[in-house]
């Protein structure tokens, strides 16, 4: 699977972002599992509701939360 095209963080200036070498989604993971945070996609997944500025485990289970009530 070529995670160039699965990855859905707009943040292509990151430098691990996958269009910025060729190690896949591998350096994103692990630079979000060392400051406790998740990575982009998984909030795009979810949509992240605009205003919220961080990526951390909290912030990923309350778009989680959101997006339920919505539903």
């Amino acid at each position: 699977m070529d995670a160039r095209k699965l990855c859905t963080c707009k943040d292509t200036a990151c430098p691990n972002h996958p269009v910025n070498h060729d190690q896949g989604c591998t350096l994103c993971i692990a630079k979000n599992r060392q400051q406790g945070e998740i990575p982009a996609c998984f909030f795009n997944e979810v949509g992240r509701p605009e205003g919220m500025k961080d990526y951390f485990y909290r912030d990923f289970a309350q778009c989680v939360m959101l997006k339920e009530q919505q539903q």
